[in-house]
């Protein structure tokens, strides 16, 4: 997929790339958990989602279920959407970005070095 993404995933893409829709950083074909998802940015847990006439409904709410419980908010799209409507696309991406909290994490620890300490 990352090679060869659909014609609405390069073209939403080209706006969320770079920082360009409000200076929001976004990643393509993440992966979390046990799914990759299409878009997301993880300074505010979002995730963007796009889907073909081949999704199956039943399907995604499990996987929205688990991203969801792992703290992601989720946002789908049609194609459809994208290809007929991307400003309205990107005001609900922004408009969601804008009023998500920052995820702030505790980092890591750095394990001991072996025979150190």
């Amino acid at each position: 997929m990352r090679r060869e993404p659909t014609e609405p995933e390069k073209r939403l893409w080209r706006h969320l790339s770079n920082s360009k829709l409000g200076g929001y950083k976004f990643r393509r074909q993440t992966v979390i958990g046990p799914y990759i998802c299409d878009f997301s940015c993880s300074y505010n847990g979002l995730i963007v989602e796009l889907d073909g006439h081949t999704h199956d409904a039943a399907l995604d709410a499990i996987r929205d279920k688990y991203l969801r419980s792992s703290g992601y908010i989720v946002l789908r799209f049609s194609n459809a959407d994208v290809m007929a409507d991307m400003e309205s696309v990107l005001a609900t991406i922004l408009h969601n970005c804008e009023q998500l909290p920052e995820r702030r994490y505790a980092p890591t620890p750095t394990p001991p070095l072996e025979g150190r300490g």
